[in-house]
This record gives C-alpha cells, sequence and structure tokens, in this order.
C-alpha cells in the first residue's frame, strides 16, 4: 500500500510509460509495413498477434532480468572490439531492418509495378504468407524488446512498474496500429517515410551493436520533424487540389451546365 502513495513510483510509472510508447514507435512502423503485404482479412489479426508477442516478451524478458544484464557481459573479441550477447542480437537485428527495408522500397518503386501487371490485379502487396510475416515479427519483436528492457531497467528497479508501464504502452500501441496502418497504406508517400525510418532504426541498431551509442532523442527528433514536413506536404496537396480543377478550366470553378 505504502508503494501506491509513493510519489516516486508514480514519477517512475509515468516516465516509464512514455518512454515505452516512444520506443514502441518502432513496433509499430515494422508492423505497418509488414502486415501490409498480407491479404487485408489477416492483417488486423497479425498486428495483435506482434504486439501481443512483443508484450509477452517484454515481461518475460523482465522477469528474467538476471538473464538479461548478464547479456551486456563481453563474450569475445573482435579486432580488439569486445562484443557482448546483446550487441549480437542487435547487430543482427540492425542488419535484419537494413536488408528488409531496402528490399521494401525496391519492390515499391520497382518490382511492385511489374509484378502487379504480369498478375493482373491490383493485389501484388498481398504476396507474403501469414507464418513468414509471423516469423519476421517475432525475430524483430525479440530485439526490440531486448533493447526497451535494458533502457527500462537503467529508469526503475521495481519489476510490477516496468511491466505496469509495458502493459499500458502495448495497450496504445494496440490503439494506435490499426489507424496508422491505414493511413499508411493509404498514402504511398507516408509508406515510403516510414520505410526510409525503418532503414535509420536499422543503422542506430547496427551502431549500437558496434558500441557507437547514438542518442535516441536525435532520432526521434529527426523523425518527427519528417512527419511535420509531410503533414505539411499532405495538408498542401489537398488544398491545392480545387485549385488544379480550376485551372483546367481555364481559371473558371468547375461547372455542371451544358456548353453551348
Amino acid at each position: 500500500m505504502e508503494l501506491l502513495t509513493d510519489p516516486n513510483i508514480w514519477i517512475s510509472l509515468l516516465t516509464l510509460t512514455a518512454l515505452e510508447i516512444v520506443l514502441g514507435i518502432d513496433n509499430i512502423i515494422f508492423l505497418s509495413v509488414i502486415t501490409g503485404k498480407l491479404p487485408k482479412g489477416q492483417q488486423t489479426r497479425a498486428r495483435r498477434i506482434g504486439l501481443g508477442l512483443a508484450l509477452g516478451m517484454r515481461i518475460l524478458l523482465l522477469l528474467t532480468i538476471s538473464w538479461v544484464i548478464g547479456l551486456t557481459a563481453p563474450l569475445f573479441t573482435i579486432l580488439g572490439m569486445e562484443f557482448s550477447g546483446r550487441d549480437v542480437i542487435l547487430l543482427g537485428g540492425g542488419l535484419f531492418l537494413l536488408a528488409k527495408a531496402t528490399t521494401e522500397i525496391h519492390e515499391s518503386l520497382e518490382g511492385g509495378t511489374a509484378h502487379a501487371d504480369s498478375s493482373g490485379s491490383g493485389a501484388a502487396t498481398a504476396t507474403a504468407t501469414f507464418g513468414a510475416v509471423l516469423v519476421q515479427i517475432v525475430l524483430i519483436d525479440a530485439v526490440f524488446s531486448l533493447d526497451s528492457i535494458i533502457t527500462a531497467v537503467g529508469l526503475s528497479d521495481q519489476i510490477f512498474v516496468m511491466i505496469t508501464a509495458v502493459v499500458i504502452a502495448i495497450g496504445v500501441m494496440l490503439v494506435a496500429a490499426e489507424p496508422l496502418s491505414a493511413f499508411v497504406e493509404r498514402h504511398p508517400t507516408v509508406k515510403m517515410l516510414a520505410l526510409s525510418f525503418l532503414l535509420l532504426i536499422g543503422f542506430s541498431l547496427v551502431a549500437e551493436g558496434l558500441e557507437f551509442h547514438v542518442e535516441k532523442a536525435y532520432i526521434y527528433v529527426a523523425m518527427g520533424f519528417s512527419v511535420f514536413v509531410e503533414a505539411l506536404n499532405l495538408r498542401l496537396r489537398g488544398s491545392r487540389k480545387p485549385v488544379h480543377l480550376r485551372t483546367l478550366d481555364g481559371g473558371a470553378p468547375p461547372t455542371t451546365e451544358p456548353a453551348g
């Protein structure tokens, strides 16, 4: 009962929850991109399973916190550089994200159109199987969960506070995942921006795995500014559409009256 009335506990909970939500942006971006390859009827299910797995992994890692901390101990040395279990996982996850984002960008710019033309339908993006997508979600969830938990450990020593923060953050992500994914799919430029975010996140994970610390605040500020600019672009395109129609009519507004 004393814990519930301790203001430090509530401050830790609010701080951790906000941190977990921010770190969860990576998860949502990846889910929105990877589940977009599935048929429409399977996308929502895949996103919910993915976030459920993310929650389960985070809680499991918190309950085995001593093992997680042990992952930061050096395992081997290459060219004078020590690598821990955490470094290996971050390196693998970063390289996977770089490869995945590059492949998706290539398919969006070159491969998608050709595939759609040859198949004679617009279902070119629904080429992945549910199992293959789920495996990719599990792999990247493991990387994001490990990074998230190691960061959380440095802010609190109360397991129940960390678990509560994770549950709240995943709940927020679950609510946000559906509209965000739909928005990304409706706007090709936003999808390309999301893929560029995956490249940035992958690069930062590789850098962390090589012991080059990159402040996450810099990354998220850059991402936030990019989103702001893209929002202005979308707003501008929406507001200019009627003007464009008037220009086509020689400067006069469109009319439904018959000519002559």
